[in-house]
């Protein structure tokens, strides 16, 4: 009867050892991942039409800059284009009424679901 109880015992003590967290780590893992598949199919979702600024009317530039000029032929706002190598925003771009007057980017959102 003892060599039962020990066994129980011992048979306890690893299952708390062991199956508690890898039952906990599994858990984690689904929760990720659905997570991580929420953030995906927020990912592949097409940003709203923006109407383009004709920053270069704003400006005043002349038509050969207009030629020249990356940003009337991009897709992307004129501040996006013109970013600094290390990410950062001109000077000039900060205080532009076309940068100030941009509409704010909206996110579509779904319903939560568990």
């Amino acid at each position: 009867m003892e060599t039962i109880t020990s066994f129980l015992a011992i048979l306890t003590g690893v299952l708390l050892r062991l199956a508690i967290p890898i039952v906990g780590t599994a858990m984690l893992i689904y929760f990720l991942r659905k997570l991580d598949a929420r953030w995906q199919a927020e990912a592949q979702l097409q940003p709203l039409p923006v109407q383009e600024s004709e920053c270069w009317k704003i400006k005043g530039c002349s038509a050969p800059e207009q030629n020249n000029c990356l940003a009337k032929t991009s897709s992307l706002p004129c501040w996006q284009i013109f970013r600094l190598p290390n990410g950062y925003l001109r000077e000039e771009c900060l205080s532009c009424t076309v940068f100030i007057d941009a509409p704010i980017p909206a996110l579509r959102t779904e319903p939560r679901r568990m």
